[in-house]
């Protein structure tokens, strides 16, 4: 199963219906036993695909809006969501444990095994050819960021993000993990002008959910979000929250650069 999203617009956000806005920026059918779905967005050409192979393996489908090219000119980022599972790139096996991440370079082949494994993939155009690289979520350091008092303790894990040692085209990618009791991600806001990044919710209760902040810094709306749902922000859109609940998510963008700190702070008071 595939999907398309066409760009969009931030005038069309303001006066949206909520289904509206579901349909344009919301992914909440991604993982299904024993299939691959995948959705493309024309903003800045990115793609999400869930795994979740049960027996045998799994190719990510083939996707209209790719064109005769496939995937071919494309790179990859896949991080496991579930129990240990591998990675087939050509004929090498990479096993990914929980959390872990797997970066793969333009032109590569991707088959997916492992009862119990769900693997998320975000894929963006590549014009050069670049290393699989492994990426154990146990040998990252985090970034932490906030603090107890605005409920916004959490560890910001950079897999794939320009100042790093794995290289990469033009996607980053990582997992940021909230402290128990910590229920805001990204906050105070910002937008990043030159670049799309989409949130992948995970390790979410089935009970709770995230309120998700986006639109314009002047027109925001929201989205509610469960788990193991994403959402697309556009260059022009806020993108922030907080659950009911403990959570992680991923992170993942692409664009006119790989310039981690080339974004846009909103400081609250400009928000409406």
């Amino acid at each position: 199963m595939t999907t398309d999203r066409p760009a969009t617009d931030p005038r069309h956000a303001r006066t949206a219906t909520t289904q509206e806005l579901r349909d344009a920026f919301l992914v909440d059918d991604l993982f299904v036993a024993g299939e691959a779905r995948a959705t493309h967005t024309a903003e800045d050409r990115m793609l999400i695909a869930g795994v979740v192979p049960t027996t045998g393996e799994l190719a990510l489908p083939d996707v209209d809006a790719l064109g005769p090219d496939g995937y071919a000119r494309r790179e990859f980022g896949v991080i496991n969501l579930g129990e240990p599972g591998e990675v087939l790139v050509g004929d090498e096996a990479h096993t990914l444990a929980h959390r872990d991440g797997l970066y793969v370079g333009r032109g590569a082949a991707l088959r997916f095994r492992g009862e119990g494994a769900r693997f998320y993939v975000v894929s963006a155009l590549a014009h050069t050819d670049k290393p699989t690289v492994h990426i154990p979520f146990a040998e990252s350091e985090p970034v932490m960021l906030g603090d107890e008092a605005g409920a916004g303790k959490r560890g910001l894990h950079r897999y794939v993000w320009g100042g790093g040692a794995v290289d990469s085209c033009q996607l980053q990618f990582g997992v940021t993990v909230l402290e128990h009791g910590a229920v805001w991600n990204t906050f105070p806001a910002h937008l990043h002008e030159r670049r799309t990044e989409i949130y992948l919710y995970f390790e979410l209760d089935p009970a709770a959910v995230v309120v998700h902040l986006m639109g314009e810094p002047a027109h925001t709306r929201h989205l509610i979000v469960r788990n193991e749902e994403a959402v697309i922000a556009p260059r022009w859109s806020i993108h922030s929250g907080a659950g009911t609940g403990r959570y992680a998510f991923v992170w993942a963008m692409a664009g006119d650069n790989r310039d981690y700190g080339d974004l846009a702070p909103v400081p609250v008071g400009e928000l409406r």
